[in-house]
């Protein structure tokens, strides 16, 4: 039945590992892009179209599919309206995670059971935004009320972090920023330049030289860590394989600061480069490095033209990757200041050549190097599956450190459950199949650990 309480659970050995070692763990959300300032002023959403559908590109992306009008989508068209478009569009979604997360939002959060399609648009248009009036339905109280732990933010170094500063006093959740330095590391951008005089504003010191830039992005580091922060962030379309020269990093960065054009192996090389430097002041703080790969960014430019970045234009990246990373971790273990690093590809052609990768640089910590939850466009039913079945055959599933949202909604939360149930039930079906024993309490102990215990123990979130 549809979102009963055994949905996606076809044994009674998979309900078992759901209901009694994953349902009731908390969450750490420890990659999203939340606002903290929301976070901190305890945000009530006026209706669920701007809880919902703002700034939800997984949505914009159907909803242009659907043939919903741009208005209706980014535009000022009538929130109401919006509502009505994405109603008609979930409905054609059958088979889309989005469909499934869309009526466990509803049914978890707004204790909605009707389907949301043109027809019960209207009645669940008055029951949600009547549910949104509650105090319960404030975003302190959505996140408290999902039973979510730690989040980890997504901030860029020159963000002041004002809000959390004054969200570090909060006893129920903790909300520690992330550190992403994509606008340091992109030095082909037109705005590079004056993105270095921000830099410069933030830490007080002139950034006139590359090892400038190092010092005042450590300055920033430190700054992020007196806050909790514990992880970094990168995106890359692409990485390639270079020797470490410092000198030349060095002349690369005197030529942009002279505005002459850099070629576009100049750039790649950049890009390495401070890789490298940055990872190697991960290592220092003990964080965790998180590289987001083979995202192609705004390939829509009309689109990016008139709304800007995030707007729902970006796609999947074919190029290889291995050969980057293997180059960038060779490097930084030489001298041993290789991080704990968490991989992420969009292609899932690269799952296998990663995790085959990992195991050629893990040492000192339990999964030091991490195969990241299934991403993005691979955020599926079959796309969770595979991401674990090659992780379980090439590696170590019981380190894994589980799910995350990557989500701007405080209504996503729910995909924690999805996660944990595709996880249980996947271990049930190797159960089945006579691969694992019928142990409950051996094989439930490993999913509560990557429900919720490896992520706490690997991030020292509870130290």
């Amino acid at each position: 039945m549809f979102l009963d309480k055994d949905f996606l659970l076809k044994s009674e050995f998979a309900k078992k590992l759901f209901h009694e070692y994953a349902e009731e763990q908390p969450i750490i959300d420890y990659h999203c892009h939340l606002d903290p300032k929301e976070i901190y002023e305890n945000k009530k959403f006026a209706n669920i179209t701007q809880a919902w559908l703002g700034g939800d590109h997984y949505k914009w992306r159907l909803m242009r599919a659907n043939g919903v009008p741009e208005a209706l989508i980014t535009g000022t068209g009538d929130d109401y309206e919006k509502f009505l478009a994405w109603a008609e569009t979930i409905e054609n979604c059958i088979g889309n995670p989005l469909y499934v997360w869309t009526h466990l939002e509803l049914k978890r959060i707004f204790g909605i059971e009707e389907l949301l399609n043109r027809k019960n648009a209207p009645i669940i248009w008055e029951k949600a935004n009547q549910k949104l009036q509650e105090e319960q339905m404030s975003t302190r109280n959505l996140i408290k009320q999902m039973n979510v732990e730690v989040i980890c933010t997504t901030d860029d170094p020159i963000d002041s972090l004002d809000y959390h500063a004054k969200l570090k006093e909060e006893s129920d959740f903790q909300v520690y920023p992330t550190f992403r330095p994509d606008k340091a590391i992109n030095i082909q951008n037109e705005e590079y330049l004056s993105y270095l005089t921000a830099l410069s504003e933030v830490t007080g010191s002139e950034i006139k030289e590359y090892q400038d830039l190092l010092d005042s992005l450590e300055n920033r580091m430190n700054h992020f860590a007196s806050l909790g922060c514990k992880l970094s962030d990168h995106s890359f379309s692409t990485l390639k394989p270079f020797t470490y020269d410092r000198l030349l990093l060095a002349g690369i960065f005197e030529k942009k600061q002279t505005q002459i054009p850099l070629t576009n192996e100049e750039v790649a090389f950049y890009q390495f480069g401070l890789a490298v430097d940055l990872m190697r002041l991960y290592h220092k703080q003990g964080w965790t490095a998180q590289l987001h790969l083979m995202a192609t960014r705004n390939n829509n430019q009309q689109l990016f033209q008139s709304y800007g970045p995030d707007a729902g234009a970006d796609a999947l990246g074919d190029e290889r990757i291995e050969a980057g990373i293997s180059r960038l971790f060779d490097e930084l273990n030489q001298q041993d200041q290789l991080p704990k690093t968490i991989l992420y590809s969009l292609n899932a052609k690269d799952y296998l050549p990663l995790v085959a990768l990992m195991g050629c640089f893990q040492a000192d910590v339990k999964g030091k190097i991490q195969f990241g939850s299934a991403w993005w466009f691979n955020d599926t039913y079959s796309g969770m599956r595979y991401q674990m079945t090659t992780l379980a055959e090439g590696g170590i599933l019981g380190n894994f450190v589980g799910m995350l949202t990557d989500s701007r909604s405080f209504l996503s939360y729910p995909r924690h459950e999805y996660f944990r149930r595709i996880l249980c039930q996947l271990v049930s079906e190797w159960v089945e199949e006579g691969q694992l024993p019928e142990d409950d309490q051996y094989l439930g102990e490993i999913i509560a650990k990557i429900a919720y215990g490896n992520a706490n123990h690997y991030f020292g979130f509870g130290k």
